[in-house]
């Protein structure tokens, strides 16, 4: 059994390697765009940084929260969704696919439809993404190597956070016909409270940020994991991206029933 289970996770392992290999390929082949999207998102977020840097100039505590800190919570948002967008781009699509029935497609793969539909697209731009987290959170906080393995392995666990969020916002698609104004508002959300400390929120709000828009599990918990080399918090973070995933593909599955095949003849290599 636990043998079966591990050749299944490698399977798939390999299956995720060989998507990202192809699709970067591809993206290579029009290396110029590739690169002036890597670099474009890379520089708006720099904006953003240098933002807070003036703001804790003059302020230099926000709520208990420190340049450190706001700087570690960016780096984490922006390398976790990009890793998400770069490995699992389609999810970015799924309202998309829903409501022009392109999902089709996808159905003539031997394995399951979601993981295939999800790798099957690299964003150019959360390469950018990506890449600005890692360089700012070792050019800015210079970590020691136990807090670098700790924010490479809680990147990896946000990441899922915001792979189920895609997969959760873009299968309404299917309850509610054509979702693609409503997902992308829902993404806009979970993306702004990512990037602000939760300790700004009270209440009901913070009720909220970890259940409709899971953003606690970006903006909290790994930076309280990064704080005191938390191990129970870098776990509870875990546990928020694979429930995340569980929730979105559980509601992605229940939706696939409401599904209506398109006209669209399509073939892909």
């Amino acid at each position: 059994m636990e043998a079966s289970l591990f050749a299944k996770f490698y399977n798939y392992f390999l299956l995720v390697v060989k998507y990202v290999s192809c699709n970067f390929k591809s993206h290579m082949e029009y290396r110029g765009a590739f690169l002036s999207q890597v670099i474009a998102m890379f520089l708006n977020n720099s904006v953003w940084v240098i933002f807070w840097v003036i703001f804790f100039n003059r302020f230099p505590v926000l709520r208990g929260w420190e340049i450190k800190d706001v700087i570690t919570l960016w780096a984490i948002a922006a390398s976790g969704f990009g890793i998400a967008d770069t490995i699992c781009g389609n999810g970015l699509e799924i309202p998309r696919l829903i409501t022009r029935g392109q999902l089709d497609i996808w159905m003539l793969y031997p394995r399951k439809l979601l993981p295939h539909m999800l790798l099957g697209r690299m964003d150019a731009t959360a390469c950018g993404d990506a890449l600005f987290g890692y360089v700012v959170y070792i050019g800015f906080v210079h970590p020691d190597i136990l807090h670098f393995i700790m924010f490479v392995a809680l990147t990896l666990a946000v990441a899922l956070v915001f792979i189920g969020f895609d997969i959760l916002s873009g299968s309404l698609g299917f309850f509610i016909g054509n979702s693609e104004a409503l997902t992308l508002e829902l993404r806009f959300a979970m993306i702004t409270f990512s990037t602000y400390p939760l300790n700004l929120f009270d209440g009901a709000v913070k009720i909220i940020l970890y259940t409709l828009i899971p953003a606690g599990f970006v903006s909290y918990l790994p930076i309280q994991a990064l704080r005191n080399l938390s191990l129970t918090d870098a776990f509870l973070t875990l546990l928020g991206g694979i429930g995340v995933i569980l929730v979105g593909s559980t509601i992605f599955h229940l939706g696939l029933k409401r599904y209506e095949s398109g006209n669209l003849l399509e073939m892909r290599n």
